[in-house]
């Protein structure tokens, strides 16, 4: 089955949304100077992450029920996005915390480079995790989009 792919129009640009075999492969925030696949072709797993991005961007879906394809990452890195999956909506956890989850209680280097390479923007919530001191870290997506995320889910930092 050929891989599928498509974009979205969301309140943090534009998202491209791949998927092979019934599974979704990425879920990537696009920068405004990334070029565009000329071909795209959605298929149901396309159409029903599309739906269930858009029930959260309408405040109105707080979990994804989507099948994920891991195999682009390490071990260690799906451990790391097991745990994210895990952070519940409106909370957060800072990269050590994560890593003590994931059973790396000094990984918290490591941990930040896996949740860097979730290849699943907000689904795998990455958006979720905080530097340890409480204020916002680092996203892959900018934080400017980390700040929307959070403005959706009503995340307000101790510090700033």
């Amino acid at each position: 089955m050929p891989m599928n792919t498509d974009y979205m129009e969301t309140p943090l640009g534009i998202l491209r949304i791949t998927a092979e075999n019934g599974k979704i492969k990425e879920i990537h925030s696009m920068r405004k100077d990334e070029p565009r696949s000329e071909t795209t072709c959605r298929d149901w797993i396309i159409e029903e992450a599309e739906k269930q991005l858009s029930e959260y961007f309408d405040g109105k879906r707080r979990n994804f029920e989507l099948e994920l394809d891991f195999s682009s990452g390490s071990e260690f890195q799906q451990k790391i996005w097991k745990v994210l999956s895990e952070i519940p909506y409106g909370k957060t956890l800072s990269y050590g915390q994560v890593a003590r989850l994931a059973g790396n209680p000094k990984g918290s280097r490591a941990c930040g480079n896996a949740v860097g390479a979730n290849p699943f923007l907000i689904v795998i919530p990455c958006h979720r995790v905080i530097k340890g001191d409480g204020s916002i870290g680092g996203f892959g997506a900018g934080i400017e989009k980390k700040k929307i995320l959070f403005g959706i889910e009503g995340i307000e930092l101790c510090k700033k």
